[in-house]
Formats: C-alpha cells, sequence, structure tokens
C-alpha cells in the first residue's frame, strides 16, 4: 500500500499533517505499506467473505423493498492510543452518571427544574417522557442501564460528544464482528501489537442485567425481547442473545400472570423471566399502557415492571434524556449533578426554542447542519454547505413551525481515516459509537464502533444511508502518543 501520495483535508487518525504516521498508528502503517495493491485487494475481498458468512446484516427499509445488506467493511482500522482512551473512557462515565441522575430527578422531584437549570417547557414538550413512569425507581437507580454516545474528532482533533443515545442503541454486535473478522485479516498484527481487547462485551452485559433481578439468591432468568425478523437490527437482537447465552423472544412468547410476574412460554410450561433486555420502543411494549393495538409487548409488562416483579433494560422512559435538544444541557447536568466540569465537551449548539438561537440558525441555514429532537439513523437532517436553495426554505417553515423540534449544530471539519480504495488509500469522514453499561460501576467497550463514510467528501456515516465500518484499535505501546 502506498502512502506517498496519502493526504486529508483535516486532522486524520492514521496520518499526521506532514505525512508521517501518528506514533500509536506507526506499527499499523508500515505493515500495511509492505503489502503490494494486490495483496491489499486479496484480503478486503477475504473480509468481505468473513463478514458475509458470518452474517452481519442490517435491513435498509427506505427503498421500500426492505432488504437485508451486508454492512460494508473497511480493511484498515482506526487506531486510538490507550492514553487518549482513559480520559474518554472517564469522560463518557460522566456523562452517564449525569444522565441517569436527571432521568430519575425528572420522574422523582423534578429538582433541576425548579431550580431553573433545565426548561420546564422542554420537559413538557418532550415526546419520550413518559407520564406513567413518575414515582418509580429502578433498580440501583438506574434507567439507561446500555448507552450508545457519539463522538466526531474535529479537524483541530478535539474530540466531542455529538449525541447520547438511550432508548434502544444498536451497533455493538457490529463492533464484535469487525474485531473478529479483523482478527482473521491481520492475524500477524495481533501477535506483535498492544491491541486491546474487546471481546468481554456480551459477559459484562450479561452481568450488567443480571445484577437487575429481583430474585438475586437465584440464577436469572434473562430473556432478549425483539420485535422479531424484520426489524432491521435483528441480527444484532439474535448475535447477542446466543452470546449471552439467554432466550430470545417475541411479545408472544411472553405473558404477565394475575400475580404480576412476568413468564416465559416453554414446552415444559411457564417459566418466570426476571429481567428483559428490551429491543422494542416505550410505545409498543405494553399494549394495556401505551400502543393498544401493539403486537410487538406483551399485556401487563408496565405494572410487572412497577411492582418489582421484572426488571427491563433500558427502562421505559429513559428516552427522555434521548433528545438532541436535551443533549445540548448535559455539561449543566454534570456540573448541577456532579459539580464537575465535562471531561468530553458537547459539539456546540444552538436550540431554535431560544429566541436568541432560532433568529441565528435562521439567518445561516446554508452553513450548519440542523438536526430534529427526536430522530435517528441520520434521517430528517439539513446539511446546510450541500443543500439546495428549496431544502434550505423547507427547514426554515419546518423550524418556524416547530421551534422545539429542532437545533443546529455548526458543520464540522470531522476527522478522517484511510479506507481501501481501487487507487489507494482515500480519507474518508467517520465517528465513533462507544458502548456505556450502568450499574453499580461503570463499564465502557474498549474504543466502540466507528462508522465511516464510505462516499468521498461524505458526513453521513449512518449505514442505512450508505455508511460502512472499520474495526476501531486502542493500541497500548510505549510509542503511542496523541
Amino acid at each position: 500500500m502506498d502512502w506517498e501520495k496519502y493526504r486529508s483535508s483535516t486532522f486524520d487518525e492514521l496520518i499526521q499533517a506532514d505525512g508521517q504516521a501518528r506514533p500509536a498508528a506507526r506499527r499499523l502503517v508500515e505493515y500495511l505499506g509492505g503489502l503490494s495493491g494486490r495483496e491489499i485487494a486479496e484480503r478486503q475481498v477475504a473480509a468481505d467473505v468473513v463478514a458475509r458468512v458470518m452474517g452481519i446484516t442490517f435491513t435498509v427499509y427506505s427503498d421500500g423493498r426492505n432488504v437485508d445488506r451486508t454492512l460494508p467493511f473497511d480493511l484498515i482500522p482506526r487506531v486510538i492510543p490507550r492514553k487518549e482512551w482513559e480520559v474518554t473512557e472517564a469522560g463518557l462515565k460522566q456523562r452517564m452518571r449525569a444522565l441517569n441522575l436527571f432521568i430519575g430527578d425528572v420522574y422523582g422531584k423534578q429538582q433541576i427544574v425548579k431550580d431553573k437549570v433545565f426548561p420546564a417547557m422542554l420537559l413538557k414538550d418532550s415526546v419520550n417522557f413518559r407520564p406513567q413512569c413518575v414515582g418509580i425507581t429502578p433498580p440501583l437507580g438506574v434507567w439507561a442501564h446500555i448507552c450508545g454516545s457519539d463522538l466526531v474528532r474535529d479537524g483541530d482533533g478535539t474530540l466531542y460528544a455529538l449525541e447520547d443515545n438511550l432508548r434502544i442503541p444498536s451497533g455493538v454486535s457490529y463492533m464484535l464482528e469487525n474485531r473478529m473478522v479483523a482478527k482473521r485479516v491481520f492475524p500477524e498484527l495481533f501477535e506483535t501489537s498492544s491491541i486491546l481487547p474487546v471481546d468481554e462485551y456480551p459477559s459484562q452485559l450479561y452481568d450488567t442485567l443480571a445484577a437487575l433481578s429481583p430474585r438475586p439468591g437465584d440464577a436469572p432468568v434473562i430473556a432478549l425481547l425483539t420485535p422479531g425478523v424484520f426489524n432491521s437490527a435483528y441480527f444484532e437482537h439474535a448475535y447477542l442473545a446466543q452470546a449471552m447465552g439467554i432466550e430470545l423472544v417475541e411479545g408472544s412468547d411472553l405473558f404477565v400472570a394475575d400475580d404480576d410476574c412476568t413468564y416465559m412460554r416453554t414446552v415444559y410450561g411457564p417459566q418466570r423471566v426476571d429481567v428483559i433486555y428490551r429491543r422494542v420502543d416505550d410505545l409498543f411494549i405494553d399494549p394495556e399502557v401505551f400502543h393498544p393495538d401493539s403486537m410487538l409487548g406483551v399485556p401487563g409488562l408496565i405494572r410487572s415492571w412497577r411492582a418489582g416483579k421484572v426488571a427491563l433494560a433500558n427502562a421505559p422512559g429513559a428516552g427522555v434524556a434521548d433528545d438532541k435538544v436535551v443533549f445540548a444541557y448535559v455539561p449543566k447536568m454534570i456540573k448541577y449533578y456532579l459539580g464537575e466540569d465535562a471531561i468530553l465537551p458537547n459539539v456546540p449548539s444552538f436550540l431554535c426554542h431560544d429566541d436568541k438561537d432560532l433568529k441565528h440558525v435562521l439567518a445561516n441555514l446554508d452553513k450548519l447542519v440542523v438536526k430534529p429532537a427526536n430522530e435517528s439513523g441520520g434521517y430528517g437532517m439539513l446539511i446546510g454547505p450541500r443543500a439546495s436553495k428549496e431544502e434550505i426554505e423547507k427547514f426554515r417553515g419546518l423550524i418556524q413551525a416547530d421551534p422545539r423540534n429542532y437545533m443546529a449544530q455548526p458543520t464540522l471539519n470531522l476527522s478522517t481515516a484511510p479506507i481501501v480504495t481501487d487507487e489507494g488509500p482515500s480519507p474518508r469522514h467517520l465517528d465513533l459509537r462507544p458502548f456505556i453499561l450502568s450499574r453499580e460501576d461503570t463499564y465502557v467497550t474498549t474504543g466502540g464502533l466507528t462508522r465511516v463514510a464510505m462516499t468521498p467528501g461524505s458526513l453521513v456515516v449512518n449505514s442505512s444511508q450508505g455508511g460502512g465500518a472499520k474495526d476501531t484499535w486502542v493500541v497500548d505501546t510505549d510509542e503511542e502518543g496523541t
């Protein structure tokens, strides 16, 4: 692989501005440099074959065909020095402590609102606030047990928090599978480099779920509740259930009895379930409480949860903090609940419910990224510098009609990393989604899921819109640097 012509117009995760490899990536870059273009192509083909054989897929709905597609995998890993990662890990743990305290507060005394640190209007108009959860204290006081926080690096090298996903975060199975593919393609590098492992996540997740059991003296019965095979993340549901050795169930497999306990239907008769890792949205998990016509949930499940007879992860209502407008207040939450400054800075944000911010956003739509509060997957966004006049005017109307539902951020010059192309290594923008497990302590994956925009210049990394993935190496070596 020829690195001579490789250059990026922004901060690159592997190659410095002078064309030299970053210290933590030096061994990888030298190794790749010793491979011919043909050898690189052969290994990329091998990686693609392994991914297909493993069944690493996601479902695309937007084209109307509901097609299962293999997640594009790029051969060249992203490299992060361990010293930098230790700071990032501390920042993620801090965010999750504050967010769980915030969720518990808004379903309790709402002190942060009374103290005017968080606007009452935002809570009142939140589409993810669940009045049915008021007054509940879940086990260990934790609401969001599993979180995927998206991080991006700007052109000056600063790592920012972009958003926190606390409803039903997905993608961790791809992180695990990416590592398995990389080990098969680069076995010699894993033998000679200090690449920190990621494969303990399923056991860490199992321990997190088991700790929630209402019957702590017994071996817990844990089930993963999936919407079914037509869900875009079904591959992940099946993968995690198998990796943890727990049951994979749909709503029809469960029922709540008169004793308020939740049971699973088995060939041997009903079996009580202690913990449910739910991958079904709030509004569909219990037709007695939410959508009455839902076929995905379990009638009485919220009653069972409120009675303390079953634990749910993530807890219903945790999505109140999974809001791109609420996101902007996380640094204030950290200061309010923990008395600390945020270790990880937020991407600067303009909130359209604020008159001053609204005026700025409307005057600069061609320069900003505008996001609706509760969309995911990269949908519903405006990337101002790449939008047409018609798209900009459409968003102007949407924002003016519902300012609470929109926020805007500057268009960052996102960092890049090289991908394999027919012309040699070429830079592409990327982000990073580490996964955080909250319990009595807090666990953070080593690195996370690196998502990469496979299209030149694109800032959209979501798999549903053509993005791919890379393995993420946190490297522990005496040569590493920042």
